[in-house]
């Protein structure tokens, strides 16, 4: 891929490489924008299979990012950082594991305050407080809002109800059928508190251990991963990887919704956003509905207060539920609704910066 042109095309203003030789650091961090304030995104480990698919990974990751800041009302911008490597293979190493997270955040302070970083897929709140202890640009530490996952976890469920309420007439989740892909730390506490409401769960993933944990504290119905598009459900949560939703997926969808926590997962937006709405199957925009995370570590930076972070995350079923009626009062996809939405925050903040206010 050719970056800059790229880069140009959706408006990203950094693109930054990683590299330490004695920790064995590679990756990326990306800022897209920040007219609304800093870029702030999380820090993803993953065993990409070669460095293009990781820089295009965290260029789309930090692209929704400014999104998801945006259409939360959030005084934040995009950006995010992309960690070539097994995590857990890296927990083994005591020692390794402090130089690997020190260095990141040593490229972290580089920035200067323009990014700022959190938990994401492969990292936990101790690995920030390494990072912690070379920069003060990172969030989700243990003594403040810690594991970001139960919030988003929230607030995607918040988005479900919404999607149900708008599709068949109650938000009540009693009796709903939902297939999970992905259990991990979002997926495995969402099937907890769908469970809890009464749903009928079924689950994939390619980490057995995790689909046994969850299955035996929820009861769900583990199924292959590739099986999971074809079960005649009402929802589809896509709780894993991006690009989940594509010309081979979504012609094989039963569910009447698709609404989970996993970041880009459309693989082409302006395609497979409109293979949805065609199919009249409702769409909850990814970066809208699991928003809660990032809703929940901003509480960091203006005083933190649980209760106001779940009040926060709450809305996000109401703002499913807008996006839902204006898509279907204008006959426009879902994304297409959300992403104007975004925009048009970005553009009028960006027009109030524009003023002097003199020093």
């Amino acid at each position: 891929m050719n970056k800059f042109e790229y880069m140009e095309k959706y408006g990203y203003e950094q693109l930054v490489y990683l590299y330490d030789r004695n920790s064995g650091l590679r990756g990326f961090i990306c800022i897209h924008n920040t007219t609304l304030g800093p870029a702030l995104g999380g820090t993803r480990i993953w065993e990409y299979e070669n460095e293009e698919d990781a820089a295009l990974d965290c260029l789309r990751l930090a692209r929704g990012m400014t999104k998801k800041a945006a259409c939360a009302g959030l005084n934040l911008g995009g950006g995010k950082a992309v960690l070539i490597g097994n995590s857990k293979n890296l927990r083994k190493d005591t020692v390794k594991r402090e130089a690997f997270w020190r260095a990141y955040g040593r490229y972290v302070e580089t920035l200067g305050g323009r990014y700022i970083t959190a938990e994401d897929v492969g990292t936990t709140p101790f690995d920030m407080t390494l990072v912690r202890q070379e920069t003060d640009s990172v969030l989700g530490l243990p003594e403040t809002s810690g594991d970001p996952s139960p919030f988003t976890a929230h607030g995607v469920i918040k988005g479900i109800k919404a999607c149900v309420k708008e599709e068949l007439g109650s938000s009540k989740l009693e009796g709903v059928k939902v297939a999970i892909s992905g259990v991990g730390h979002v997926g495995a506490s969402l099937a907890e508190m769908l469970a809890a409401e009464g749903a009928k769960l079924w689950i994939s993933d390619i980490d057995q251990d995790a689909l046994a944990e969850v299955s035996a504290k929820t009861g769900a119905i583990i199924v292959e991963p590739n099986a999971i598009y074809d079960l005649d459900v009402d929802v589809f949560a896509p709780c894993a990887l991006g690009a989940i939703l594509n010309d081979n997926t979504i012609p094989r969808l039963k569910a009447k919704i698709v609404a989970g926590s996993a970041n880009n997962q459309l693989e082409d937006s302006n395609k497979h956003g409109v293979m949805l709405h065609e199919r009249g199957i409702v769409y909850a925009p990814d970066y809208v509905i699991n928003a809660g995370g990032l809703i929940n570590v901003y509480q960091e930076r203006i005083g933190y207060n649980r209760d106001s972070s779940i009040h926060a995350i709450d809305a996000i079923y109401d703002r499913i539920r807008e996006i839902i009626r204006e898509s279907k009062d204008t006959n426009v996809p879902t994304y297409l609704v959300a992403d104007r939405m975004a925009e048009r925050r970005i553009e009028m903040m960006r027009n109030i910066n524009s003023i002097y206010v003199g020093k």
